[in-house]
């Protein structure tokens, strides 16, 4: 399984009356791989993984597994509080045909380290697709430290994480304590695609693809082809995008500059609300700028 180079932070478009938008979701599958990114990641934090329970998880990937029909990989996010919980919805997408997993740590409550280890492990055992661990402390509480990043890398099927963290040193780390290992380094923080590229990782999952794929898989081309000033250039342009991300509660503001730009993703799922107002006249501004370019 070759997991590396560009993987949106997939949305899960829902209709007014807040159920998964099953034909939208069909429509930004075929389009973010039209567009050359090099997989896909449904059911993150951009994708409101939190708001649904099992039956509409099964859903939203079985949809996206679907009319991926074996394109680009298809990453699914499986993590929850409980172990056995995990392991449980774990097992139900390698049944119904993802590529790969992403689990990000408790939240809530804040294992040890040990605890932690020991629960990847334990989900990693249970299923035989690839496993990629997901850092997220600002909204989980918690960090993973490179030394259990280093003893996860041991295990055969974990075979990756995505940092989410915002912190530079952090990618290092991981990098640096895995370097023995055939383990991948992602981004999860946009702003670091190519700094993370350059020190040694391998891709990134990035929210901003879900509007501006082509100008994101640029970065990881140019990158990949050395051509260091244009994948600058495009790293650069995501920022007016990443600027509106603040105007309202994940993913609020990225939903409205996708449906602005075209696909009509629909509102988040409650309790997070429909950005209105000055803040959606803002977006609208930033959609417009990007269409000017």
């Amino acid at each position: 399984m070759n997991i590396k180079g560009i993987f949106p932070a997939m949305l899960t478009p829902l209709t007014k009356e807040q159920k998964v938008n099953e034909t939208v979701l069909r429509q930004l599958t075929n389009y973010l791989i039209e567009s050359g990114v090099h997989g896909l990641f449904a059911l993150g934090t951009n994708g409101e993984f939190h708001l649904f329970n099992e039956e509409e998880k099964i859903q939203i990937a079985k949809i996206v597994i679907d009319e991926a029909k074996g394109r680009v990989p298809v990453m699914i996010g499986t993590g929850g509080n409980g172990t056995a919980e995990v392991i449980e919805l774990s097992k139900k997408m390698e049944e119904i045909g993802a590529d790969a997993l992403s689990v990000i740590t408790p939240y809530f409550i804040t294992p040890s380290q040990d605890e932690l280890a020991v629960h990847y492990e334990k989900i990693a055992e249970a299923v035989s697709i690839p496993v990629m661990l997901y850092n997220l402390p600002s909204k989980t509480g918690m960090n993973i430290e490179p030394e259990t990043v280093a003893r996860l890398a041991k295990v055969s099927n974990i075979i990756g994480i995505k940092d989410s963290s915002g912190k530079f040193e952090n990618i290092e780390q991981y990098i640096n304590v895995t370097k023995e290992e055939d383990f991948s380094v992602f981004a999860g923080t946009d702003s670091l695609i190519l700094k993370t590229l350059m020190a040694g990782g391998v891709g990134a999952v990035a929210a901003t693809a879900n509007m501006l794929p082509e100008i994101v898989v640029s970065i990881y081309n140019n990158w990949r082809e050395g051509n260091i000033e244009e994948a600058q250039k495009a790293q650069e342009k995501l920022q007016p995008l990443r600027d509106t991300f603040a105007l309202g509660a994940i993913p609020s503001a990225l939903k409205k500059a996708v449906e602005f730009n075209g696909i009509p993703v629909g509102p988040p799922r409650f309790p997070i609300s429909e950005l209105s107002g000055e803040a959606a006249l803002k977006v609208r501004k930033m959609v417009d700028f990007y269409k000017g370019i």
